[in-house]
């Protein structure tokens, strides 16, 4: 049985976009008409290049930027035109982690104000409550109390995203989204990072919505995966099902840069041709097939729906998988 359960949404996104004006009267998008749900306990992956949509679609569904269309519907409540007024009391259960710790805190508070921050906007206990609280989230997030007493100048990078997380559960959400949360660590820090995550969300139910383009990364942490291209979704799976059967000709040459652990393995690469088109001007039809190998005349000028691959909870958008010519051939290489 899945850890998630049956349980209805945390987060239900339809039908998501995110333009930006860019003058001339010309739309640059971000993200595209996306679908998904996040549930209670669940962490949902997010993998795509460098610009691809992501980071803004984690900012759009805690309507930290407003979505241009489509509806974001949080804990049974749709966000997605109420005031910042009214959101303002609901953001003590959805809360974000940012790629770059030194940026997200005030260099002039000490860590133990910086944790306590949330706490005193969103719960109101008192000072002695609070500090008791600042001391438990640093032990949980695994930092000395005495760190409480120092400045971010004081901590290492990955001690400051440790407090960057203290500071996003202080108020015990029920949405977590964290955007790159691990890309300027190190290895080994990585590591205690997403163990660290990985218990939060078990020992509280919370949902997660885990961005990055790390891929090993990705398959660590996340229950379930969506890989975007150029702001839409191209596939959905669990994170098993998609690095062992990728259906989408994009979601195989992501993954075929997927470096294994073990070092004598063979790499099947698939490299890719042509220029990621401008989101200022997307091509017809699906948005892959500039650059996609096994593309054909309708790619062109078909726009691609979900297609289910095997079970139903995988799916990709690509017209090819029903007669199996989504399949890039494997190329070896040492």
């Amino acid at each position: 049985m899945s850890r998630t359960g049956t349980a209805k949404p945390v987060l239900s996104v339809r039908g998501l976009t995110k333009q930006f004006a860019v003058g001339g009267g010309r739309m640059l998008t971000a993200v595209s008409n996306v679908d998904l749900d996040i549930r209670p306990g669940e962490t949902l992956g997010m993998v795509g290049e460098s610009g691809s949509g992501k980071s803004t679609f984690g900012r759009a569904v805690l309507r930290l930027t407003d979505p241009t269309a489509g509806s974001v519907v949080f804990d049974g409540q749709d966000i997605t035109h109420i005031s910042q007024r009214r959101l303002r009391p609901m953001r003590r259960d959805m809360q974000m982690v940012f790629q770059d710790p030194w940026s997200a805190l005030n260099p002039r508070l000490r860590i133990g104000e910086l944790i306590t921050e949330p706490i005193k906007l969103h719960l109101g206990l008192s000072r002695s409550e609070r500090a008791d609280r600042a001391e438990a989230l640093a032990r949980r997030v695994r930092l000395s109390p005495d760190f409480l007493r120092r400045t971010p100048s004081g901590l290492s990078g990955g001690q400051l995203q440790r407090v960057c997380i203290a500071r996003a559960i202080a108020t015990s959400p029920k949405l977590l989204v964290l955007d790159e949360p691990t890309s300027s660590l190190d290895l080994s820090v990585r590591a205690g990072i997403l163990d660290l995550l990985a218990e939060i969300r078990d020992e509280t139910r919370m949902a997660m919505l885990f961005i990055s383009h790390d891929l090993a990364t990705i398959r660590l942490i996340s229950d379930r995966i969506v890989v975007l291209y150029l702001g839409s979704v191209v596939e959905e799976a669990s994170a098993e099902g998609l690095f062992q059967t990728p259906a989408h000709p994009y979601s195989q040459a992501l993954l075929s840069a997927h470096m294994p652990a073990d070092p004598e393995v063979k790499l099947a690469r698939h490299l890719l041709e042509g220029e990621v088109p401008s989101p200022i001007n997307l091509p017809p039809g699906c948005s892959f097939h500039t650059r996609c190998p096994v593309a054909i005349g309708a790619c062109r000028t078909t726009v691609p729906q979900p297609v289910a691959v095997g079970s139903t909870d995988h799916t990709a958008r690509c017209i090819r998988i029903q007669d199996g010519g989504n399949l890039i051939s494997r190329r070896e290489t040492a």
